[in-house]
């Protein structure tokens, strides 16, 4: 077991997103997630004897040992050839952590796979949110986590030792009656409020219906149905082995650039000055 990065900020309150997970009650999130992984490891051409699932919903791994998405989790350290970080990274205060306890986890040449959110998730739904409190109450407070960009992820694997990075991502759009119907549902999926900072006092029904109303003018469709957007990250990194590719010396290449576009090279005239 390794400890996660000291004195993190604290975005999350635990008990309050195990609470809500336990309340779940759908997980169409958490099952698009699972097909996802499924999907990639058939793509790679490697069996995996000793994997780990580190998520909020073990029930959804049948017969894959599972740990929960502690800030420091239980796992031995070069113990598995297959981590696998399940929709949960999101939620994480310290996410470079998470990626290094994952990564020390790994066998050297072990895999790593993470699903999470991104940046574009409920962009709808925070933008409604935001505009309606700020004018019914003339203030903001936290009701969705800040989510990271996918141009920002590929340098945290590096960060966090991994070899071969690679992020890429996809977005899922979901149709509901109306933004009630949406809130229900990612309370239903354990995805509720869990910040730290959160109100702790119920929101004013003026600034739910006023975000309601706003969804309901800016996205609706022709049959008044309202998108959700959920952006999901798929990051993947391999522990260190030398038996990995490795990149090119700089200055060590053997065949000129014109020569590999077939190209002709002009050699300009030496110039003075700067």
């Amino acid at each position: 077991m390794v400890r996660a990065m000291q004195n993190p900020p604290i975005l999350t309150d635990r008990r309050a997103l195990t609470r809500n997970r336990q309340r779940a009650t759908t997980f169409l999130l958490q099952e698009l997630a699972v097909a996802e992984v499924q999907e990639r490891l058939s793509e790679v051409n490697r069996t995996f004897t000793a994997p780990l699932v580190v998520t909020g919903f073990p029930q959804l791994w049948p017969n894959m040992p599972c740990i929960a998405d502690d800030e420091v989790l239980e796992a031995a350290p070069g113990a598995q050839d297959l981590v696998i970080h399940a929709l949960a990274l999101h939620w994480a205060n310290d996410p470079v952590g998470q990626l290094v306890q994952c990564r020390r986890a790994l066998r050297p040449d072990g895999w790593f796979i993470g699903v999470m959110f991104g940046g574009q998730t409920l962009h709808e739904l925070r933008a409604c949110l935001a505009q309606a409190e700020s004018e019914v109450t003339g203030g903001l407070s936290p009701r969705i986590l800040p989510m990271a960009e996918i141009r920002d992820l590929g340098g945290l694997l590096q960060r966090a030792g991994f070899a071969l990075p690679v992020a890429d991502t996809f977005a899922t759009t979901v149709l509901y009656r109306d933004a009630f119907h949406l809130m229900r549902d990612l309370r239903a999926m354990g995805e509720g409020n869990a910040l730290a900072e959160r109100l702790r006092k119920p929101t004013r029904r003026a600034v739910l219906f006023r975000a309601a109303d706003l969804y309901q003018q800016t996205y609706a469709g022709a049959d008044g149905r309202i998108p959700a957007t959920f952006e999901m990250i798929v990051l993947t990194g391999w522990a260190p082995d030398e038996s990995q590719p490795k990149p090119l010396r700089p200055g060590s290449a053997s065949t000129r650039l014109s020569q590999a576009l077939g190209a002709h090279e002009v050699k300009l005239p030496r110039e003075s000055g700067l």
